[in-house]
């Protein structure tokens, strides 16, 4: 006998009082907390529950009574459908002084370590159109919104070009325009639905794995270069040249156009030959008199100009003097190790991904740095005594860890260097705050500098000073 389902509440007329974790609002109804989306301090809703949980609720907003008076209309038509942007109701200096919050409430209260004063946040100049790179999906079985379900079926165009929906995998978002990317993206992203539609090329079924186009990413540079990635789910060779050749011809300023048969049960590209159908299979970023090679499937900071920001920091955080030897751990592309190497003796860099390795000897050969160099692996296999007796022991460790913070094995070998100084750089407060625990006994933070990357989203990097104790 199945077990029975009781109605989850409603509550009418909830004051939201607070910013919770994951730019959610809250209230509090008698003595549990209720994690309320698209709503801001200061309103006052109904809230229909939709998640019942012993010491907390969450809900939606069925309908608003009193709007806040630090309330600021949505500048996106897709805004409470679409996964991004949650925090476009909050003015900008409101959503900064969450951030700066929540990196002071997670170094404190779940690393539990001393702290100095913590730097006010550096905000970002553009608050609309500053990402580098987007990715859409393409769906046959587009999200309709509340009126076009009543329409007839047959009187729907269902193919959909956008994001997907939040906790919905086969529901995707028809973006009309996105204010996360500068041109030519819109453009591009609205040209090749265009071109789809009118020459019956089909879009991905998500559950059925169905479909010619599959996926779509766009990427650009503040040098004007255009990275165009079509992934198709299956060959067709004169369907595939027909759209590519469309774009040379409609987007002259493409750079590289490339394409990728993804016949995968995901949409993951990382482990499949990308193929340069027109241009060079890169883009150039650049940053002082620097310049960066960015292949298809290289990480860069999406946010370019505070990239930029991030990096001075984080260099500015070595204080090197020119004599040291640093460790960039996690370097990806070699974007920081190559940016501070000019005040190093030397710098060591250690990433997962081979490629992006291969992509960090290039920029420093490219760029004529002769004191860096690169090794892929596991960061908690190649990091070892032996490592460190033959590339020297580092004066200064930067850390640029994914989510996840870093391995306990890495920190553990980080506290055998007696590395003077460590940097640490993080997208996530959460995991920083437990990796500084752990170092805690042995190193002293010294500085901390919150840098907004991401306008009208909950998300903060953090850079930290370390010293030895």
């Amino acid at each position: 006998m199945g077990r029975s389902r009781k109605r989850k509440p409603l509550f009418e007329k909830v004051e939201v009082i607070d910013v919770a974790a994951e730019g959610k609002a809250m209230a509090k109804i008698d003595d549990k907390v209720l994690f309320i989306q698209h709503a801001v301090p200061g309103d006052i809703v109904d809230v229909q529950v939709n998640k019942k949980r012993k010491n907390y609720l969450e809900g939606y907003v069925t309908q608003y009574h009193t709007l806040s008076d630090i309330r600021v209309e949505p500048f996106c038509e897709h805004f409470g459908k679409c996964g991004g942007c949650k925090w476009q109701p909050l003015p900008y200096a409101e959503q900064l002084k969450y951030k700066q919050r929540e990196v002071e409430n997670n170094l404190k209260r779940l690393g539990k370590i001393e702290l100095p004063e913590v730097d006010s946040i550096v905000g970002s100049e553009k608050t609309q159109f500053y990402r580098n790179k987007l990715e859409y999906t393409f769906s046959n079985k587009r999200w309709l919104d509340n009126d076009e379900m009543q329409m007839e079926e047959g009187s729907l165009e269902r193919y959909g070009l956008g994001f997907h929906v939040p906790r919905m995998f086969d529901k995707v978002i028809d973006v009309k325009k996105c204010w996360l990317q500068d041109e030519p993206s819109n453009s591009i992203r609205l040209a090749i639905k265009k071109y789809a539609l009118d020459n019956g090329l089909t879009f991905f079924d998500i559950r059925n794995h169905e479909g010619f186009l599959r996926t779509l990413i766009i990427r650009t540079t503040s040098t004007g270069e255009v990275m165009i990635i079509v992934a198709f789910y299956h060959e067709d060779v004169e369907k595939r040249e027909g759209l590519l050749e469309h774009l040379k011809t409609e987007f002259p300023q493409i750079t590289s156009l490339m394409y990728v048969i993804n016949e995968k049960a995901n949409d993951t590209i990382g482990d499949q030959d990308i193929i340069c159908y027109n241009g060079q299979d890169f883009i150039t970023e650049e940053m002082e008199e620097l310049k960066f090679r960015i292949g298809p499937k290289s990480f860069y900071q999406t946010n370019s100009d505070q990239a930029y920001e991030l990096y001075k920091i984080t260099r500015d955080f070595a204080e090197l003097k020119g004599d040291e030897i640093v460790y960039d751990l996690y370097t990806g592309t070699g974007t920081i190790a190559n940016f501070v190497a000019k005040k190093a003796k030397k710098v060591v860099g250690i990433e997962y991904v081979p490629e992006a390795i291969e992509d960090a000897k290039l920029n420093s050969a490219n760029n004529k740095i002769d004191n860096t160099s690169f090794y892929a692996g596991d960061m908690k296999d190649i990091l070892n005594e032996q490592f460190i007796s033959e590339n020297g022991m580092p004066d200064t460790i930067i850390v640029d860890p994914p989510r996840a913070g870093m391995h306990e094995d890495v920190v553990n070998t980080l506290l055998k260097t007696n590395a003077p100084r460590i940097v640490y750089v993080s997208c996530n407060s959460a995991t920083q705050a437990r990796d500084l625990g752990l170092m805690d006994h042995k190193y002293k933070v010294t500085k901390v500098q919150p840098v907004d990357m991401f306008p009208h989203t909950h998300h903060v990097e953090n850079v930290v000073q370390l010293e030895l104790r």
